[in-house]
C-alpha cells in the first residue's frame, strides 16, 4: 500500500472511531488460545470489512486500561510506517490507539 493511501485510511479510521463506532474492548484475551480464537474470528471476517475488523479487534482512538496501553508499545506496531503489522489486520495505525489485539 501507498503511504499516500495508508495516510487516507489512517485517516477514515480515525473519521469512524471519531464518530462513535462501538468496538469490542472486552474481554480482552489473557491467554493464547483466547488470543487465537479472536485471530480465528477475525480471520473469518471479509478482508474487506474494514467497520467489522475495528469492532471485533476492540479499536480505540485513545491509550486504554488502568496501564494506558497503547499502539506504539504494541510488538505487531511498526513505528517508521504508523502500521499494525498482525496479518489478520494490517491497517495503519496512529501510535496512541489501542487494539485488543495488543502484545508486548
Amino acid at each position: 500500500m501507498q503511504n499516500e493511501q495508508e495516510n487516507a485510511l489512517r485517516a477514515r479510521i480515525a473519521e469512524m472511531l471519531a464518530q462513535g463506532l462501538v468496538t469490542q474492548t472486552e474481554p480482552f484475551p489473557e491467554t493464547d488460545r483466547e488470543f487465537g480464537s479472536l485471530l480465528t474470528e477475525l480471520r473469518h471476517q471479509d478482508p474487506d470489512d474494514l467497520q467489522a475488523k475495528l469492532v471485533l479487534s476492540g479499536f480505540t482512538d485513545k491509550p486504554y486500561g488502568p496501564d494506558q496501553m497503547r499502539c506504539q508499545e504494541c510488538m505487531y506496531y511498526l513505528v517508521h510506517r504508523k502500521w499494525c503489522d498482525l496479518p489478520e489486520l494490517a491497517v495503519p495505525v496512529e501510535p496512541n490507539w489501542w487494539c485488543r489485539l495488543w502484545r508486548i
